[in-house]
């Protein structure tokens, strides 16, 4: 017998969440996660997030000095 809709979106009497706070972690999670998803090309290229850090490393050099150019 299937479970009416209602019955499934209630919460049972055994859990308590009064003295639970709302976004306790989300802070901490927000700043320790930086999820990116490549593209199918890029990864067969760097297929490791340490070839990817390099990778983006190796940049910085390049950026810093294009961005200082160009405030010029």
């Amino acid at each position: 017998m299937k479970k009416v809709e209602s019955e499934l979106d209630e919460m049972r009497a055994e859990y308590d969440f009064s003295k639970g706070v709302r976004g306790k972690y989300a802070k901490q999670y927000a700043e320790g996660t930086n999820v990116v998803v490549l593209e199918p090309d890029i990864v067969r290229e760097f297929p490791t997030a340490e070839s990817v850090n390099e990778a983006l490393r190796s940049l910085i050099p390049v950026i810093t000095s294009h961005r200082k150019a160009v405030a010029r």
